[in-house]
């Protein structure tokens, strides 16, 4: 299991790989350090999201699910819609302009919770944050 930092809007989470989506993790942990920026979702409730257009992750579905709960880190691998990595700060149930979506749940944040709704206010309310994904060494 492989833990994450996770820098956004101001905040500081900690976040832990889930082993029942070994190769969206494997694929995942290849993309870092990953520096882009979170904007807040148009369908889905409350969350973030980081839109990646046509990126192929080469795989379908693992662990996938429609309504993570906050803190849970879904990588949807496209498909129906474009290709994305939503993050749950609240009520959330995965959705595009087509309808209900699943992704690949393979992170969950274990520290910092309590600070994900201040993110998620914030990426509503004042737009796009900078966001660090950077594996923490063991």
């Amino acid at each position: 299991m492989a833990r994450i930092r996770i820098t956004a809007g101001g905040q500081v989470f900690v976040a832990e790989t889930v082993a029942a989506a070994p190769k969206t993790v494997e694929a995942f942990l290849g993309m870092l350090p990953w520096r882009t920026q979170l904007i807040h979702v148009r369908w889905s409730g409350e969350g973030c999201w980081v839109p990646l257009g046509d990126f192929q992750l080469g795989f379908g579905f693992e662990n996938a699910t429609v309504y993570p709960a906050p803190g849970d880190v879904l990588f949807y691998p496209g498909g129906y819609s474009e290709t994305e990595v939503i993050l749950a700060y609240g009520a959330c149930s995965f959705a595009s302009k087509l309808g209900q979506l699943a992704g690949n749940h393979f992170l969950t944040i274990v520290e910092g919770r309590e600070h994900l709704r201040v993110l998620g206010e914030k990426v509503l309310w004042k737009g796009a944050q900078d966001v660090v994904f950077e594996r923490i060494d063991d």
